[in-house]
């Protein structure tokens, strides 16, 4: 008899960038190995924070399958600006939701809970309680950590209260499941501070085959002839985009080199209105999914700027995309991070910390031809071996097996 997975999150198909790409992956992977999979979901908004225009006039409770699993949505409150209060908002508004989901699946073996939203492990308490299923809490983002530490909770005397209360809820709910997982080994040290239950390493993955730089053409964005320095991304609070603007501007008089940014979020307007006056850097909205690969691989230098306050909460999944792309990557941001550790391992780019303003100038100067093909090279050997799709998910399917059994 198939084994029922039902997995929880807000973010699925058809979004196809961030959280929302690797669950439609992963419910397409256990799909073809014979679960029965079911998803609880909300309507797609992101990275626009605005429901997407194919579903807006669809109704408050929606079902739908897609490629034998059964997808159950509710429409979400979604804020066009998502400060802390909105995004509270959007919190309950998609938790209380899908209560009325949760009625619908009758069997489940195994609940999957996506954070964020940490809430999604109250709604998977609720559906093991009735089902008798195991529980996989799998953390893309610890969401109290990232919006202390990029200023979406700001600076007030509520501040400690809050903080008291979230980090509390978060505990009793992961101390409550059965497993957990997260993406990257400094996630998983924090983890170990927040509960007791076994953990397990998860990390995003990449199809070598779909990201593969000798079947890429020249995207469009991509054209020129000049050097062409890429960030391709969410455009939210995790970024330092100060230092961009900084870097940008520092080469504006500089014409055989150009910024390119594509994608979408909280911070786009902002972005535009301070890159407006700068001709030597181009904005383009995100491109569907099918044409990533001759995005990245059309680059010559990718860029990845992170603040240096956001140390082990994030494991950003767009640097495995950069790293297969075979192109080198310049990364800023803290050298406690993952990313830190995985750039000097791989030999595939750069990494400094936002005060070596010179170093990174000087790097994206001197950066040549030959050394830049070794860190492509180097780079996309590095994710193969260690974030290969066949790998990652052959692991969870045996992960699965063994909890179930």
């Amino acid at each position: 008899m198939n084994k029922n997975i039902t997995i929880i999150g807000i973010n699925f198909y058809p979004e196809d960038t961030s959280t929302g790409l690797y669950t439609t992956q992963m419910a397409e992977y256990l799909q073809e190995k014979g679960f029965n999979v079911s998803v609880i979901t909300g309507f797609p908004y992101y990275p626009q924070w605005e429901i997407w225009k194919d579903y807006k006039d669809k109704p408050k409770y929606l079902e739908e399958t897609y490629k034998g699993i059964k997808i159950y949505r509710y429409k979400q409150f979604t804020p066009k600006n998502p400060n802390f209060k909105n995004r509270i908002k959007h919190i309950l508004s998609f938790t209380f939701g899908s209560l009325n989901n949760l009625k619908k699946i009758k069997n489940a073996d195994l609940v999957i809970s996506i954070v964020p939203f940490t809430m999604d492990i109250w709604l998977a308490q609720r559906l093991s309680k009735r089902t008798g299923a195991k529980i996989w809490v799998h953390v893309q983002d610890f969401e109290f950590d990232a919006a202390f530490e990029t200023g979406v909770i700001g600076d007030n005397k509520l501040k400690n209260i809050i903080s008291k209360i979230l980090y509390k809820t978060e505990k009793n709910l992961l101390n409550k499941s059965d497993i957990v997982s997260t993406i990257s080994y400094s996630m998983l040290e924090k983890a170990k501070k927040k509960t007791n239950t076994e953990l397990y390493y998860f990390p995003n993955w990449i199809d070598k085959n779909f990201i593969n730089p000798e079947k890429a053409k020249i995207h469009p964005y991509l054209k020129s002839n000049k050097f062409k320095i890429l960030y391709s991304g969410n455009i939210g609070a995790k970024q330092d985009w100060e230092t961009f603007i900084k870097i940008v501007e520092y080469f504006k008089n500089r014409e055989n080199l150009e910024f390119i940014v594509v994608g979408d979020g909280a911070k786009k307007e902002w972005l535009l209105q301070r890159i407006k006056n700068l001709k030597n850097v181009k904005y383009y909205p995100p491109i569907p999914y099918k044409e990533l690969p001759d995005l990245l691989c059309s680059a010559d230098l990718h860029i990845l700027f992170q603040k240096e306050n956001v140390i082990d909460t994030v494991m950003p999944s767009k640097l495995l995309g950069m790293m297969a792309s075979a192109k080198p990557s310049l990364v800023t941001g803290n050298k406690k991070s993952e990313v830190y550790r995985i750039i000097k391992e791989s030999k595939g780019g750069k990494f400094f910390n936002s005060q070596e303003f010179n170093s990174i100038t000087e790097f994206i100067s001197k950066l040549d031809k030959e050394t830049a093909k070794q860190f492509g090279l180097n780079a996309r050997e590095y994710i193969i071996k260690y974030f290969s799709k066949e790998k990652v998910l052959g692991n969870l399917y045996e992960k699965i097996l063994d909890i179930t059994k």
